[in-house]
């Protein structure tokens, strides 16, 4: 019999519920896998055991993830759908998905607007601990957003799911067009993939922008035309490469206020610079709207993903235009989730898995 079904079979007989393995994070840098009671799954849920997980880079922000601690981490979890609730409709056992961590109501103004981010079921709904659990509830809530995994898409290409989604919004609040110039502002695994998507979507020349030349390098591998390292000479070389006119799109990476400012040096004329990473509540930055308003600068922000950005995204990664083989370089059992967390934090990483044994 296999675990899912003793799990099953001890809940019908009334055996205490099982224990698993959790890595919940008490601060920074304290990282336990520690036992946990399995959820148990009511008549709406789902229980799914996980079998990847990836490290989002906002949980290797000390400011971000030390205000939520002590939590269960993990918020990108592929897994195998291990049992169902009596009242579930669309899911079965042994089935493949990907599980969003937050799911809109389709319902709210925010929603009708198309934004889903902004609906209060979105930011409330969670998964139960957390992906980084050997097994995790998803609700009916969060099974709006529950994707079925193709059989060709593997376990480590599905943890992509959701941070191709929040890119894909990116891009889209950009209003990117082929033919367009875009900037990426530093080239970590977030970075990577607005270069790979830029490209797929039509950029006439991507620009990476990175702190190491390890990394820019990589993104000239990946496709953009040109890897620059950030210097004091940055700005000079993205006039140089434009022959003047700058970036039509330039995607900022880093939280910080000074990446913003460069992502603005780099606008052209009728530029939009997407802010895509938030910077700690006590930052603060002086913009001139006066330069703002002549250049026709957009400067706008893009938080997350909706439901419409990880559909779009599973559709990409079905059809290879992103794969794990080129984006995920590291991978570590649960066991060993500290030492995968101090690797996601180092140069040569990009996207970094934690993955659950059968």
């Amino acid at each position: 019999m296999c675990a899912g079904a003793q799990l099953v079979d001890k809940r019908r007989r009334g055996w205490e519920v099982p224990i698993m393995k959790v890595a919940r994070l008490y601060d920074f840098g304290d990282i336990r896998v520690e036992d946990h009671p399995t959820p148990q799954p009511g008549p709406g849920d789902i229980l799914v055991r996980a079998t990847a997980c990836g490290i989002c880079s906002g949980d290797i922000m000390p400011w971000y993830i030390r205000r939520k601690a002590p939590l269960v981490l993990g918020h990108e979890p592929v897994g195998v759908v291990e049992e169902v609730g009596a009242a579930v409709r669309g899911f079965r056992p042994g089935q493949r998905v990907f599980v969003h961590h937050h799911a809109p109501c389709f319902q709210c103004a925010a929603c009708r607007r198309g934004e889903y981010v902004q609906c209060p079921t979105w930011r409330a709904s969670k998964i139960d601990p957390g992906g980084m659990a050997e097994f995790f509830l998803v609700s009916s809530v969060n099974q709006r957003d529950t994707l079925a995994l193709p059989d060709a898409v593997h376990d480590l290409d599905g943890v992509l799911v959701e941070p191709s989604a929040c890119v894909l919004k990116s891009l889209r609040r950009s209003g990117m067009r082929p033919g367009e110039t875009v900037a990426v502002i530093g080239l970590g695994i977030m970075g990577m993939i607005h270069v790979v998507l830029a490209r797929h979507a039509g950029a006439a020349q991507i620009i990476g922008i990175d702190l190491f030349e390890s990394r820019a390098r990589r993104a000239r591998e990946l496709g953009a035309d040109h890897g620059l390292v950030a210097d004091d000479d940055v700005v000079e070389r993205v006039r140089e490469v434009t022959h003047g006119a700058m970036a039509d799109v330039v995607i900022v990476g880093p939280g910080t206020v000074r990446a913003l400012h460069t992502g603005l040096a780099l606008a052209g004329k009728g530029a939009t610079v997407v802010q895509f990473t938030a910077t700690a509540p006590e930052e603060e930055m002086t913009i001139k709207p006066h330069d703002l308003y002549f250049n026709d600068t957009r400067f706008i922000a893009s938080y997350s993903c909706g439901p419409d950005d990880t559909r779009q995204a599973l559709s990409l990664i079905e059809r290879g235009v992103l794969r794990a083989a080129s984006l995920v370089t590291h991978s570590f059992p649960l066991a060993q989730v500290s030492e995968a967390f101090s690797t996601a934090q180092r140069q040569e990483a990009l996207k970094v898995v934690v993955t659950f044994g059968q």
